[in-house]
């Protein structure tokens, strides 16, 4: 089939390119390489360079490509600075994502599979957490993806415009081959920076808390492997063409998690050096788990994580850091 990926030459936006190209699909990806690289890209793969904020480029890319399925990764995703710039998050999360649906019900009225985000569900008492847990983000970002959830079910309801949205919890790892893997400009990640402090980029990895109700102390999240995100991707939109699904709503993680002393011990052995760490208070807002409630994908889709040994998983992250020291700038 032919496919539209907005925002894939970003970090899982590029490896789900890789992984639709190895389904047998075409792909045309639609990117304003504000923080994507074109050199994540394959080759034969068209990039468009544009921006969700002009909606007429947006249409004309659709008339001139005639996808049979758009996926939507194109968003700002740092937490901190959604509450610094509410503006900048607002306008190219939510009216860039408003053009896009627009642009879908006016031209092609094709499916959509959406980038959500675990934000979405704020602070919860829920382990794991399933799909119909309350929705109460506590972040400007995790709002406009709320948002936008919300904006696509009305176009399903209005236009019957298909969709699947998945919600991700800690994304994490690179491709095994090591040439396309994580490179934001903003480091806030726990694998990447523990990668960049094995380079000599950090001076330490700093842990936040260790008193939580935990078998170590420290925060336990789900981190699902970046490959195997971008497997269920391919999963979501065929689902969708074949006409299988609708509208639905999936996590997309493991099911059970790593606490924050496990990630950086495992990073410490994968690399053959311990990284230097310093205990530091909690911080506002870290509930002590974060599990994903991941039954629903796996009985309907059929996903099924290949990456689940955390070993494996921090191994393909240094992998990629040790050949790509500063990115794809190098």
């Amino acid at each position: 089939m032919k496919l539209m990926v907005v925002g894939g030459a970003g970090y899982i936006g590029s490896h789900t390119v890789r992984q639709l190209r190895r389904a047998g699909h075409d792909v045309t990806v639609f990117d304003n390489l504000s923080s994507g690289h074109a050199a994540a890209l394959p080759e034969e793969v068209v990039l468009v360079q544009g921006d969700l904020l002009d909606q007429e480029t947006v249409k004309a890319a659709l008339i001139a490509h005639q996808p049979d399925a758009v996926i939507h990764f194109a968003a700002l995703i740092e937490v901190g600075e959604s509450m610094r710039a509410p503006g900048r998050y607002y306008r190219n999360n939510v009216v860039g994502s408003l053009n896009l649906l627009q642009s879908i019900a006016e031209t092609r009225k094709i499916p959509l599979v959406f980038s959500s985000t675990a934000a979405v569900y704020g602070t919860t008492d829920a382990v794991p957490i399933p799909e119909d847990a309350p929705l109460q983000p506590e972040s400007v970002y995790g709002e406009t993806k709320l948002m936008t959830e919300r904006m696509i079910h009305a176009f399903h309801t209005a236009h019957g415009l298909p969709y699947v949205v998945l919600r991700y919890f800690n994304v994490c790892g690179a491709a095994p081959e090591g040439d396309i893997g994580e490179a934001h400009a903003s480091k806030s990640h726990l694998i990447e920076m523990a990668a960049l402090t094995a380079l000599g980029q950090r001076e330490k990895m700093l842990i936040f808390g260790d008193d939580y109700p935990t078998p170590d102390g420290s925060c336990i999240r789900d981190y699902v492997h970046v490959q195997d995100l971008a497997d269920a991707h391919v999963l979501a939109v065929e689902a969708l063409v074949r006409g299988e699904r609708t509208a639905a709503t999936y996590n997309v993680g493991l099911g059970h998690g790593f606490s924050v002393k496990e990630v950086l011990d495992a990073f410490d052995a994968v690399a053959g050096t311990p990284l230097p760490r310093e205990l530091a208070p909690r911080r506002a807002g870290d509930p002590p788990r974060l599990v994903a409630d991941a039954a629903r994908i796996r009985q309907e889709l059929g996903f099924a994580p290949q990456f689940t040994d955390l070993h494996e998983i921090v191994q393909t992250a240094w992998n990629w850091h040790k050949k790509h020291p500063h990115d794809f700038r190098q």
